[in-house]
């Protein structure tokens, strides 16, 4: 990556540093790079670089933080692996945003059952029709307030959306997100949001989902998922057990996806940073 690939907010003022930043102090404390990453994400958490703004020029945050370019690039290649900025060749490095592309890559992972016997291959990724089932202000069970680490009974967010994938019902998803942190949400806006849920969340609430960390199981279907996956009760079905992340390792949504898998897989692509 060159020094030009950073666009810039404003143009360059040689006599003071881009908002917000300032020499790092702490050198003894962690590497440098992390020093510069933390600061960093310092800065988009607390909304200075919002999603989808460019970030200034490496040179003007190299020189605001005094730290070497090959620093700084290290610092950015792990915050892009890790999805909180995005580059883009010739325009420059951005906080990212959730939009459709960036759901099917990293938060859907249901596909249609391939057989690789007969040399069938992956079909372009299918974006799910979603469709809220329910929605309701509810108090927080026992298991949504451990895994959003608030109190049982406190106010919770309670939706229920099935997802469709070729006009057959495969996924139901049950959302519990926490009342104080999504203060203001309604049905109305929920179910006519343009994008994503988390793209919701991002812009209205402005709480970026970083990544989750999911458990899954077999289970057999309950009535209720039953009634909305058209499938009999009982029926083996996969349950994935969702808590989404913020900055902070903090949760902001407890999710759970029951899959009926008789013609889709659950599929995870798994890679080693080298």
């Amino acid at each position: 990556m060159s020094g030009e690939n950073f666009a810039t907010l404003a143009p360059v003022n040689r006599t003071s540093p881009p908002h917000g930043l300032a020499p790092l102090t702490d050198a003894a404390s962690a590497p440098l790079y992390r020093q510069v990453k933390r600061e960093l994400l310092r800065l988009i958490e607390s909304g200075r670089y919002g999603p989808g703004e460019t970030l200034p020029s490496e040179t003007e945050i190299a020189r605001a933080l005094q730290v070497s370019i090959g620093t700084l690039r290290k610092a950015v290649d792990e915050l892009v692996h890790e999805h909180v900025l995005v580059r883009r060749q010739g325009k420059g490095t951005f906080v990212a945003l959730h939009n459709d592309a960036r759901f099917l890559f990293q938060f859907f992972h249901v596909e249609p059952r391939q057989d690789l016997r007969y040399g069938e291959t992956a079909l372009e990724r299918e974006y799910p029709m979603v469709e809220c089932v329910n929605f309701e202000k509810a108090r927080a069970e026992e298991s949504e307030a451990a895994a959003l680490r608030i109190k049982a009974g406190d106010p919770v967010f309670r939706i229920d959306n099935r997802l469709s994938l070729g006009g057959r019902a495969v996924v139901h998803d049950r959302l519990a997100i926490p009342g104080l942190l999504f203060k203001g949400l309604t049905e109305k806006r929920f179910r006519e949001r343009p994008g994503t849920v988390y793209s919701l969340y991002q812009t209205d609430h402005g709480i970026t989902v970083l990544r989750a960390q999911e458990r899954a199981r077999a289970v057999a279907a309950e009535r209720g998922t039953a009634r909305i996956l058209n499938i009999a009760a009982g029926q083996p079905v996969l349950e994935v057990h969702r808590i989404a992340l913020t900055f902070g390792e903090k949760p902001v949504e407890y999710r759970v996806s029951t899959i009926n898998t008789q013609l889709h897989d659950y599929v995870s692509v798994l890679s080693k940073r080298l």
